[in-house]
């Protein structure tokens, strides 16, 4: 879904009210458990919490439905969510709020909008460009992810169908429909692939511990990357059983880890944005075909018109914030304000006792932040004079008084939407998948602020800031986003409190899992772009093809010295920046990327960059360019890639 400007505004598009991703309880039960004053707006902390336990007594069983993933965070631990709520509201009591209305779109508009930004236009708009690659992304395709995009270009015909207009969308089916000869050899792969997946599959989140009857320990907590979640979810929805989840302990949450892959893992910014473009639609089709798999319907909204600022630190946009900063700091990545606050709290205060819970004095808050819009930049900022407590507040502040949520009002509701999923498993992969799919300046915000959370929890024992109180106190202000507050009602606060926070737990627990490129994206990339490659030779006009002809006959010569390299135990790695430009590595079993890094500092003498700011690239033959984790093995990936090139170059952290 795109985000449009014009004159009036920024236009936003949305998915359906939060209240469609939230678990069912009745109104009088929500009022009662908040104890919210329908004439104020704020909430009675102690009663929220005396109403949590009478109801809960009272009735047997929770006040609310728990999702798979509400585990360890009980009505007491909740308390704290409120009490931040409260805040929030306080804070915002002077400000006149915009009216902010969610409309249902169209039907078929969602689909339309879907389409175009799965790069798939031309399935219902012949003008649209990129036909061709339209075409290679589908050749590429799981049936799992075929079936999302037959679900939406049918939905369309109908819609179109029912308007009385023409239309020229193409009956998807054929597009998909294998040869007889390959049909026989594709079933007998997918038959192949189920059967060696199904122990892969099998207890996938169902909360059985490690070694318990019945759960593998395997199976529990290793995350498979190279087979499509969506068609794990289905051979799980086929062949298996769900387990209700046991209640875990405080911070306690399964060692879910990615099994070694001898290629190499790819975490989001490794590769060139060419290749990034292909990744994004790629797993927005997979998003989609996860969520089709479990029956979980993710709807959208009209577009939406919020006024914004155009310069300053807080209330602007991540986009502009970006653009200024970079103006004096080329690069930047994390806007360099949310930066400074957090280097500030941990130069003096991560052993600050309820760092991001305790909040600091509202009046100093509120006097601070004009002085920070004005003396920020000009470096004249006393950042001595400022306490922890109230650099906290100062940094919360500005998560939530972003005009466009974190989390962005595309994929909002798809996050609250996550905990429908059935396993623990399943949610972590629909987390990896919409972290992938956000904008790159959201992507990597929210990743400074999930690496700083963490370093809070790590000084645990001293600021008494668990995994379970810091994603408490922090859900509310990313989830409850400044314009769209008067949308949420009193009634659905509570059902938003423990899913927030959940959704906000496991971002945090697992960040290093969620920031990764699954691999079988990454094949399906670098299936598109040799199928790209064979169509542009073919489609080369005969003069251009003449030319290259002699080109490649001058380059076969040294191509042919650097397969005799590789056929002799040899690869020739590039420095072209550094003063030796050129090194032959014996290629061995074991030899790494971090292997080639040293051989290569061990000869280089003059380095201007410093040895973490160096990597091995993987470039060209099957991907644009990919920087190499350094446990990639050169060897096996070269079997994947065998017209690779080797190049080291420094990169900006």
């Amino acid at each position: 879904m795109s985000r449009q400007q014009d004159e009036q505004g920024v236009v936003l598009t949305a998915y359906t009210s939060n209240s469609e991703a939230l678990p069912a309880i009745s109104s009088k039960e929500q009022t009662e458990f908040l104890g919210v004053s329908r004439k104020t707006g704020q909430y009675n902390v102690q009663r929220c919490k005396a109403a949590g336990a009478a109801l809960g007594s009272s009735s047997g069983k929770a006040p609310y439905q728990r999702c798979s993933s509400q585990d360890s965070l009980d009505e007491h631990a909740m308390v704290d969510y409120f009490k931040e709520v409260e805040i929030i509201q306080r804070s915002r009591d002077a400000e006149t709020q915009e009216d902010v209305q969610l409309k249902v779109a169209d039907e078929g508009e969602q689909e339309e909008a879907w389409l175009m930004e799965a790069g798939l236009a031309t399935l219902f708009d012949e003008s649209a460009s990129d036909g061709e690659d339209s075409m290679v992304l589908l050749s590429t395709l799981t049936r799992t992810q075929a079936a999302a995009v037959e679900r939406r270009v049918e939905t369309l015909k109908q819609t179109l169908r029912k308007r009385n207009k023409p239309y020229t969308v193409p009956d998807v089916r054929e597009i998909f429909k294998p040869s007889p000869a390959s049909q026989s050899k594709d079933e007998a792969e997918s038959t192949e692939r189920s059967g060696s997946n199904k122990q892969e599959v099998e207890g996938l989140g169902n909360g059985v511990g490690p070694g318990a009857p019945g759960g593998g320990a395997d199976a529990e907590t290793d995350i498979n990357l190279e087979v499509s979640f969506s068609e794990q979810a289905l051979i799980y929805k086929e062949g298996l059983k769900v387990t209700q989840p046991q209640n875990e302990a405080d911070d306690k949450l399964p060692d879910f880890k990615v099994s070694q892959d001898k290629t190499g893992q790819t975490k989001a910014g490794d590769l060139s944005a060419e290749d990034m473009k292909k990744v994004r639609r790629l797993v927005l089709i997979e998003m989609s075909a996860l969520f089709d798999t479990c029956g979980i319907e993710v709807k959208a909204h009209k577009a939406l018109k919020v006024k914004v600022r155009e310069s300053g630190l807080f209330g602007v946009s991540l986009s502009m914030l970006l653009e200024q900063d970079q103006r004096r700091m080329p690069g930047t990545k994390v806007p360099l304000i949310l930066q400074r606050l957090i280097s500030h709290i941990e130069e003096q205060g991560l052993d600050t006792e309820g760092v991001l819970r305790i909040p600091g004095a509202a009046t100093r808050v509120k006097a601070v932040c004009p002085e920070l819009e004005h003396k920020f930049y000009d470096g004249m900022f006393a950042w001595e004079s400022l306490k922890q407590h109230d650099a906290a507040s100062l940094l919360k502040l500005f998560i939530r008084e972003l005009p466009y949520p974190l989390l962005t009002v595309e994929y909002f509701n798809a996050f609250l939407s996550v905990l429908k999923l059935p396993t623990k498993k399943q949610q972590l992969q629909a987390l990896n998948l919409l972290v992938l799919l956000l904008p790159e300046p959201n992507r990597d915000t929210l990743k400074a602020l999930m690496e700083f959370f963490q370093r809070v929890i790590d000084h645990k024992d001293r600021n008494k800031m668990t995994l379970n109180n810091v994603a408490v106190v922090m859900a509310p202000n990313i989830f409850m986003c400044k314009g769209f507050r008067s949308k949420i009602s009193e009634q659905q606060e509570f059902a938003m409190a423990t899913g927030t926070a959940n959704i906000v737990r496991l971002l945090i627990r697992y960040q290093n899992l969620l920031w990764t490129i699954p691999k079988f994206i990454l094949n399906q990339v670098r299936k598109q772009n040799m199928e790209n490659q064979r169509k542009m030779n073919r489609d080369r006009a005969v003069k251009k093809l003449l030319k290259k002809m002699a080109y490649d006959r001058e380059r076969a010569s040294n191509k042919q010295e650097s397969n005799a390299e590789a056929d002799g135990g040899f690869i020739r790695v590039q420095a072209p920046q550094f003063s030796m430009v050129s090194m032959a590595i014996q290629l061995t079993e074991d030899l790494k990327a971090s292997d080639v890094l040293m051989r290569f500092l061990s000869q280089e003498r003059s380095l201007s960059v410093k040895r973490e700011d160096l990597c091995l690239y993987e470039m060209g033959g099957n991907i644009k360019e990919r920087c190499l984790d350094e446990e990639t093995y050169i060897k096996a990936l070269l079997e994947l890639n065998p017209s690779a090139e080797w190049v080291i170059k420094s990169v900006q952290h």
